[in-house]
């Protein structure tokens, strides 16, 4: 949401994550912190939490992983737990990333950069909207630890190419595509809070791309190109000296689509309920995914991610690594770098108990015969 900031204020103090103790004691868990969270004014509220018409897919994306019921194995030896990971090069302390989100200056008055570093001290990697409020540029400059560029393809394809290469020259580790946006959602709390945005507003990293065409009739975007294809994924890349995540992937035939056009990973999403609503919730097409893409290129997920159960439904169900959104969003709102910090720390810290009282002491022990699926 550009350079708006949060309407809460940052009132809150910093939550450190130290030692796994928060200066806050009642802050135990993401639901906790999304509780917390909830001080924040009606417009951003409605940002954050809202997502497209009555919400089904947001819930379901909870629900389902919910529905999903662990069978513990006993008598392991779980003295010692590993949870890191090498996601695409990068080495990570837990299989878990920072999904894109927007609008993060709404929530802190440090943005992106507070994200950023709580990742960074959390030994996680997070992913930079194209709507970032800060330019690619500074985003190198000044913030810490491994990132990934989240991607929309604009409609003047010679500046996407040269953002793509903005990206890389700042130290992106991969290029993620977002597919499953080519038109405007309906989000109908957002649209009740009143929040617009002037249609001449462009974001940072997009300012000097070529105006988007008229749309008298708010179908369209006007920072993405509705008219991509297989064609341009190719492209991508083929452009991209780095990984391409294809995300926005919720079908068999289009995760095998986005390998042969040259995906490096696919990403199960379904932009967390926020574009159409009753679309499948992702947990539910993973094993599909992870069935047509055959172990050639890494799978990954987000989407209703609350608890380190959920996190190791996930990778049973055959994902590399899972994405969380909201959860660090209320983080940032509640305690700056320290609660995204201290977020990811609390997920870290409940798949390490959740892998120990499953018999399952590292990530390659996490295997599908842990989880029941619902019928």
């Amino acid at each position: 949401m550009g350079e708006q900031r949060m309407e809460l204020g940052a009132t809150a103090g910093p939550l450190t994550g130290q030692g796994g103790e928060s200066p806050e004691p009642q802050l135990v868990c993401v639901g906790d912190y999304q509780r917390a969270a909830g001080r924040l004014g009606a417009r951003a509220a409605a940002y954050l939490n809202g997502a497209a018409a009555d919400e089904h897919t947001a819930r379901w994306n909870c629900d389902r992983l919910a529905a999903h019921r662990l069978l513990p194995r006993v008598c392991v030896d779980v003295g010692r737990l590993d949870t890191s990971v090498n996601l695409l090069g990068t080495p990570m302390a837990a299989p878990v990333f920072l999904s894109p989100t927007a609008g993060h200056r709404m929530f802190h008055p440090d943005g992106e950069l507070a994200a950023a570093e709580g990742a960074a001290a959390a030994g996680l990697l997070w992913t930079v909207s194209t709507l970032a409020s800060l330019s690619l540029e500074d985003f190198a400059e000044f913030a810490p630890g491994p990132f990934w560029f989240q991607l929309y393809i604009q409609r003047d394809r010679d500046f996407t190419a040269d953002l793509v290469r903005r990206a890389a020259r700042a130290g992106a580790r991969a290029v993620v595509l977002t597919v499953d946006a080519p038109a405007e959602p309906l989000r109908d709390a957002e649209r009740r809070s009143g929040l617009t945005l002037p249609r001449s507003w462009r974001p940072t990293n997009l300012r000097g791309a070529a105006p988007a065409a008229g749309d008298t009739a708010g179908i369209y975007g006007s920072w993405a190109d509705p008219a991509v294809t297989w064609s341009d994924v190719r492209w991508l890349a083929g452009l991209c000296p780095v990984p391409v995540v294809v995300k926005g992937i919720l079908r068999d035939d289009d995760a095998r689509r986005a390998v042969e056009h040259g995906a490096g990973a696919v990403l199960v999403s379904n932009h967390g309920g926020r574009t159409v609503d009753t679309a499948l919730a992702t947990v539910d097409a993973l094993p599909g995914v992870v069935a047509a893409v055959a172990d050639r290129v890494p799978v990954l997920v987000d989407g209703g991610v609350r608890r380190g159960t959920d996190i190791l439904k996930a990778l049973a169900l055959g994902a590399t690594a899972v994405g969380i959104g909201r959860p660090y969003l209320w983080g940032l709102a509640v305690g700056g770098a320290g609660g995204v910090q201290h977020v990811c720390e609390l997920l870290r810290r409940e798949l390490e108990i959740t892998m120990a009282l499953c018999g399952a002491p590292a990530l390659a022990q996490v295997t599908a015969d842990l989880v029941l699926r619902p019928s």
